[in-house]
């Protein structure tokens, strides 16, 4: 057995190489108030607290000394308040499609979608992944009718075994119903002009730009749902492109996270689809982060 400032000076140690200090602190405290119930400041007020084996922060420790990701240890992610489960299967949510989210919901209380009553907002995600966005949309907009599409059965498995059953009974919120499907499929499984938004966070780093990454991100989350050819990296636009022009309401609105230095190719993908309009969205660090089109 050890202290809990002994297992912090040793957590550092083991994620020197792999983090800034203040980082890895951050994902020992947060695994120590996981695991331990201590505060994230009990190694100052309380440096002497027992860390016992049992408790399985030892093995957590070896997992994260290797990179792997400490949503992934922890099995879940914080996403706008809420706690997601995630495995490797899935991409761990990142605060930027918060605000794909914030927009997403903003654009729900329009006018023109109020009227709908009880029928509702029309919800579509392309590429749901751990379902994150599809989750929080069927929450957080009343009344709304929520569908998210992904290839992975495994991604699939994840979001819908989220477990918002007890908010689920609280608001009277509608479950959302994820789909195994292709987006490059040319059958499209839903009627024509079936939704008011479509969202999508589809894989946009390019392969070059894999020399950049941490290899946390490298080593664990899965491909399939980060990366597209340096030869087409607008693929999965085109797709969506087409599945929006196919599926939205004509008062309907489309939202798509994008890579930041593709952001004027990205919007010219929904102006050449017939779209009027396609406007680059920058997040909170300036940078271009979503293209909303209609």
């Amino acid at each position: 057995m050890t202290s809990l400032k002994g297992f912090l000076d040793d957590g550092l140690k083991a994620l020197g190489p792999l983090y800034p200090a203040d980082e890895a602190r951050n994902i020992l405290m947060t695994l120590c108030e996981s695991k331990l119930g201590v505060a994230r400041h009990a190694y100052l007020t309380d440096p002497d607290f027992p860390v016992d084996e049992s408790t399985g922060v030892f093995d957590d420790l070896e997992r994260l000394s290797r990179g792997e990701p400490i949503q992934y240890v922890l099995g879940y992610a914080e996403f706008r308040g809420r706690r997601f489960k995630v495995t490797p299967d899935v991409l761990i949510p990142r605060p930027e499609t918060e605000l794909l989210c914030e927009e997403a919901i903003r654009i729900s209380g329009r006018s023109d979608y109020s009227g709908k009553g009880e029928a509702g907002v029309r919800v579509l995600d392309l590429c749901t992944g751990s379902g994150c966005v599809a989750w929080t949309m069927a929450l957080d907009v009343k009344g709304a009718e929520t569908y998210g599409i992904d290839i992975s059965p495994g991604a699939l498995d994840v979001a819908r075994g989220q477990d918002f059953q007890e908010e689920i009974n609280a608001s009277s919120a509608r479950r959302p119903v994820f789909l195994e499907y292709d987006i490059f499929s040319e059958k499209i499984p839903f009627d024509p002009g079936s939704f008011d938004l479509i969202l999508s966070n589809p894989p946009y780093i390019l392969e070059s730009q894999k020399k950049d990454m941490r290899p946390n991100v490298l080593d664990f989350e899965p491909p399939l749902a980060l990366f597209v050819p340096d030869g087409d990296p607008l693929v999965f636009y085109r797709a969506v492109a087409r599945w929006s022009k196919r599926l939205l309401s004509p008062e309907g609105t489309g939202i798509v996270e994008i890579n930041e230095d593709l952001g004027p190719e990205t919007s010219a993908v929904f102006l050449e689809a017939g779209f009027s309009e396609a406007v680059i969205i920058k997040d909170y660090f300036g940078k271009n982060r979503f293209v909303i089109y209609s």
